[in-house]
């Protein structure tokens, strides 16, 4: 596969693009390397949804004996500080990088150097701008994430059949240029178009207190709102506090996205009325499988899809036994269950 060809399925990949599953060879240099000394760098451990993604990581180094070192930034937003971090250990003896951006550009050029040395780079759970990707000269390995379009679809579709096909939304949304929200929140509104009336947005930077915050706002404001759609599970987890202070948990619905322990708790109890369960605890266990695979010189995947699941009250106990891991079946092209 020559150089330019590869930009250019590293970039549709790093976009997110699904079912691409061209065989990217491991660069020459690289694989001199031999073992598998594994570098994951996430936004920040304040959200258990990057936690998970952390423990998921450590816990398959720990099984294939590969050493695997997670950093963060001290937030969602955080981007100088996770720039920080990647520049810190690409002075380091990493073989392998996973890095999930703050936004679709920022950790490009703290990487510019990992790229130069042939080390590979795997994109996780948000893709990176193709054409910045292009113009830095930047080469991605792999992206692993789910398809947040298709779990915004999910959402939506859960969301219709709650209120019937008719009523009043308001949407929570996440980082404004953030790729993973603005997936969401597109399909959430197409798929809704004409049934449900979207009478609010506000974006909270997935956090939940802000969330919370505008919650309370749009329920002073909006007294006929029939339900609330939230970008993620933390937002989701806020907004359904405000609900409950008024007392209106049974008749406004909220259905979030993400997954995390506490949320399939909240589906269960009927405080949330629903989530798309997304995994990065398996994101982290594939980052790890991938790049141990690239230190034995075998190709991986240019696109690696990892596994969503709508929670309901019907199934949220399954999913809480089984968490942090999927409790179905999924295609992992690792081998791994």
């Amino acid at each position: 596969m020559n150089r330019s060809l590869r930009r250019v399925l590293a970039g549709l990949a790093s976009a997110g693009v699904v079912g691409l599953f061209a065989a990217v060879p491991v660069p020459a240099a690289h694989a001199a390397a031999g073992k598998a000394r594994v570098a994951i760098v996430v936004r920040d451990f304040g959200n258990p949804y990057w936690r998970a993604l952390r423990d998921g990581a450590v816990a398959e180094g720990k099984k294939l004996h590969v050493p695997v070192s997670v950093q963060a930034g001290s937030s969602e937003t955080d981007s100088i500080g996770e720039n920080a971090k990647i520049s810190t250990m690409a002075n380091e003896n990493f073989t392998c990088f996973g890095v999930v951006p703050v936004n679709a550009t920022n950790i490009i050029t703290p990487l510019i150097s990992v790229s130069r040395k042939n080390i590979p780079i795997i994109n996780l759970d948000t893709g990176l701008d193709p054409k910045a990707v292009a113009a830095a000269g930047l080469k991605i390995t792999s992206f692993i994430g789910s398809d947040n379009y298709h779990a915004g679809q999910i959402a939506a579709n859960y969301m219709l059949k709650l209120l019937h096909d008719k009523g009043k939304v308001a949407i929570l949304e996440g980082i404004p240029g953030e790729q993973n929200g603005i997936n969401r929140e597109t399909a959430f509104r197409k798929t809704t178009a004409g049934k449900l009336t979207v009478v609010q947005a506000e974006a909270a930077d997935y956090e939940r207190s802000r969330a919370l915050t505008d919650a309370e706002a749009m329920l002073r404001v909006h007294h006929d709102l029939n339900g609330i759609f939230a970008a993620n599970d933390e937002m989701g987890l806020g907004a359904a506090q405000a609900i409950a202070n008024t007392g209106k948990t049974r008749t406004i619905r909220v259905v979030s996205i993400d997954g995390v322990k506490e949320a399939l708790g909240a589906v269960k109890s009927g405080k949330l009325a629903g989530t798309v369960s997304q995994y990065p605890y398996a994101e982290g266990e594939m980052a790890v499988q991938a790049c141990e695979r690239l230190a034995r010189k075998q190709p991986i995947p240019a696109h690696i899809t990892s596994p969503i699941k709508l929670i309901t009250p019907q199934n949220a106990a399954r999913a809480l036994k089984a968490f942090p891991r999927p409790f179905f079946a999924f295609n992992d092209p690792f081998g791994a269950p």
